[in-house]
């Protein structure tokens, strides 16, 4: 009771955020039920005057603090929760908050890597970026006489209880409102809390973005177009991460993009590339690939830096992902809808016939379009929408792609207003395909499937074993009975006993409260 009073008078002060900053404003009370009506009127009387209507919900979360940012940040990736619209809207929101002290900076760096920051690193300087989970320093590391410009990411000081504050709040949401909404059980909003929460307790523990960039080199190391940041271990630990600075021209940075004479439209299928081959041949891509966490450096190489929001993908997934696209590709709509049924998306009782024909009005406008007019992340967007009338519950990995692809696509356009989005993604599409689904594909299947028969059939034995061990001893059950020995019985018997003097002392309380009344009365 006490732990939902303190839920709700957080949330409280959220709603008076939120109708202060004006966000109730954008609500159509014609959706809302008559006593939320009356509730969004009183809410329009507290909003601050002159409140910008586009700048309303960043506005809002930024003030509440880091969990609300992520939390919108979070929510983008969710258009089947808020609406295409707010989705948008939440797109734009900048994850931007004042920095830290540089005191309390180096004394995190110092206590983390238990040594003075004037050991660690031959300068430190103060803040070049700072988010709402940690801050980035340019400092300077000197190996074998030479000086090694590095970023130093430090996590903010604590941050994680604001985290699990805020987070539990959203969470009693959550699961108030699966009990009284079939909506909000169909949409998973306890699993989508969740979901965050392992996001963000990842992001807060650097070692593991660490190990995301490590992975990230591992799968990169023979790309021609594509690296990541190589990462100091010595000098990286739960709250902070040393890395290679990249000096390379930020993918936001058009002036100098054209001040170096950049082939443009080169650069925008090198992103796409890059992108569609992560989440298909490695099934681990960057999941915040905005322009401002993408450079260009000296050997015409992308480099990618902010490893803390990452998605994963499984062969189920992956090959779910490359079928559709080669099957919009080449218009064969009926295996788009027997791929989403083999992969268990889609309920058995609907027809393939027509979820094809669903699919077909999605896929026949794109093919009489001209090729800039052709939106993959557009298409992705449709087919979830579409999938939704035919009972497919909600797939995070794959909305998280899908909002990543969203941000790709915009990013090569921006070089190249004309790409061939469908031109560009075919080579790498059809290179897994035949790699994974072709004749080697297959006879790679078959020797995995092969070694996994063979250690099943290795453990048989043993299998049998057991076995044979259980059937006897449910045999002697069945002929002797089930037999207690002495230790169970007296343990039955005080656990008995101890029930039996909690129901009395609960039946004396009732009765003193009750005589209790009886006399107040009198």
């Amino acid at each position: 009771m006490i732990s939902a009073l303190t839920h709700m008078a957080r949330l409280a002060r959220a709603g008076f955020v939120f109708a202060r900053e004006g966000v109730f404003g954008v609500v159509d009370p014609s959706f809302v039920p008559p006593p939320g009506q009356l509730a969004l009127r009183i809410a329009r009387l507290i909003e601050r005057p002159g409140v910008k209507s586009g700048a309303r919900l960043s506005a809002a979360l930024t003030r509440l603090g880091p969990a609300y940012l992520k939390l919108g940040q979070f929510l983008a990736t969710r258009p089947d929760v808020v609406g295409v619209a707010m989705a948008r809207d939440l797109e734009s929101l900048q994850d931007r908050l004042p920095p830290f002290s540089m005191t309390e900076a180096e004394a995190v760096v110092a206590a983390s890597l238990e040594r003075p920051v004037a050991e660690l690193y031959a300068s430190f300087s103060p803040p070049v970026a700072a988010a709402s989970i940690a801050q980035v320093h340019r400092a300077e590391i000197e190996k074998d006489g030479v000086r090694h410009t590095v970023a130093v990411k430090v996590l903010r000081p604590n941050v994680a209880a604001q985290f699990r504050r805020d987070l539990s709040d959203f969470m009693f949401v959550a699961v108030n409102a699966e009990q009284h909404s079939a909506e909000a059980r169909r949409l998973r909003l306890v699993e989508i809390i969740h979901t965050m929460s392992r996001s963000v307790a990842m992001e807060m523990d650097l070692r593991l973005e660490a190990a995301a960039l490590s992975e990230m080199a591992e799968n990169t190391a023979d790309d021609p177009d594509f690296r990541v940041p190589k990462v100091d271990w010595d000098r990286t630990s739960h709250n902070v991460l040393t890395m290679e600075w990249i000096d390379g021209i930020a993918l936001n940075d058009h002036a100098r993009l054209a001040e170096s004479q950049v082939d443009l439209p080169d650069l925008g299928r090198k992103v796409i590339q890059s992108f569609l081959r992560h989440a298909l041949r490695d099934g681990f891509f960057h999941a915040d690939m905005h322009p401002g966490n993408l450079f260009l450096d000296d050997s015409g190489r992308l480099v990618a830096v902010d490893f803390g929001i990452m998605g994963r993908l499984g062969m189920k997934e992956r090959r779910f992902l490359a079928e559709i696209l080669l099957g919009f590709i080449t218009r064969n709509y009926r295996r788009v809808a027997e791929v989403h049924f083999e992969a268990g998306y889609v309920p058995a009782h609907h027809s393939v016939e027509n979820f094809a024909q669903a699919i077909r009005a999605i896929g026949e406008p794109i093919h009489n379009r001209t090729a800039e007019e052709i939106s993959m992340a557009k298409l992705l967007t449709l087919l979830l929408e579409v999938t939704g009338l035919f009972d497919m519950r909600t797939r995070p990995e794959l909305i998280l792609l899908q909002k990543t692809m969203v941000v790709v696509e915009g990013v090569a356009r921006s070089f190249d207003p004309k790409l061939d989005i469908w031109k560009v993604a075919d080579p790498v599409v059809r290179e897994w395909i035949e790699r994974n689904l072709g004749p080697l594909g297959k006879i790679q299947g078959a020797l995995s499937g092969a070694g996994e028969l063979g250690r099943v059939v290795s453990g048989l034995p043993a299998m049998a074993s057991r076995a044979v061990t259980v059937l006897e001893q449910l045999e002697t059950m069945s002929r002797d009975g089930l037999r207690l020995d002495p230790e169970t019985i007296a343990a039955i018997g005080r656990t008995r006993a101890r029930q039996a003097r909690w129901r009395s002392i609960g039946i004396w309380v009732i009765a003193l409260t009750f005589l209790g009344i009886l006399f107040s009365m009198h």
